[in-house]
């Protein structure tokens, strides 16, 4: 018996956690995991982009204005560099999958240093409302016609924005876990699972920039 518990222990497939008969067990548990959690994430968003889209047929000319005190530059740069982030990432869970762990942690860094760039540019974009004075209930200069409708806009925007960014650092805090353990040789072929689980959860939160984008910055501009 005790030749047997080792026998079994020996052929114990790496990274598989004790409740599972197998890695593709495994692996459809917590996808399906990822999957249900994405799912509220999206209900979550919906009701903030619901709320936009109403108040915005409301008061056209007010939120208008204030796509107009964006930064569409930025603003677009940010686009570019999180989809460019999409394709890192969807490079690092291929190389996973190839099992090369040098690759994985090439296209994870490259990941990681688009999120840091998007952070930034939103942080440059923060202050400069600050300086404006454009931040409803700490820094609002505005008194004219439009001023109640316009910060409400201003509340929206922080609130989507501010929202989505938290979802950044997030992501950005689990990337550095997931870089340790890539550079330790966790990840294998067989067992990468982690990293897949987190491709999805930072291609939906590039997902909802996009949506973000068009509706703050672009919509209403002539």
């Amino acid at each position: 018996m005790a030749a047997d518990h080792v026998d079994h222990h020996e052929h114990h497939p790496h990274g598989l956690a004790h409740q599972f008969e197998d890695m593709a067990q495994q692996k459809e548990s917590v996808l399906l995991g990822m999957w249900s959690f994405l799912i509220t994430e999206v209900l979550f968003f919906s009701g903030y982009f619901l709320t936009y889209l109403v108040y915005r047929t409301q008061y056209p000319v007010a939120f208008a204005e204030g796509s107009h005190e964006l930064d569409i530059t930025m603003g677009a740069f940010n686009t570019v560099v999180l989809i460019l982030s999409s394709l890192t990432m969807a490079m690092a869970v291929h190389k996973s999958h190839e099992g090369s762990k040098n690759g994985t942690l090439g296209y994870l860094i490259a990941t990681f240093i688009l999120g840091g760039v998007f952070l930034c540019v939103k942080y440059v974009e923060y202050s400069a409302k600050f300086e404006h004075g454009l931040v409803p209930g700490l820094a609002w200069h505005p008194h004219g016609e439009h001023s109640p409708q316009l910060a409400l806009f201003f509340s929206l925007y922080f609130g989507m924005t501010g929202m989505h960014a938290l979802h950044m650092i997030i992501g950005a805090g689990l990337l550095i876990w997931l870089l340790v353990k890539t550079a330790k040789g966790t990840y294998t072929a067989e067992y990468n699972a982690p990293i897949e689980v987190f491709g999805l959860y930072w291609h939906f939160v590039d997902i909802v920039w996009i949506f973000l984008f068009p509706l703050l910055y672009l919509l209403g501009r002539h």
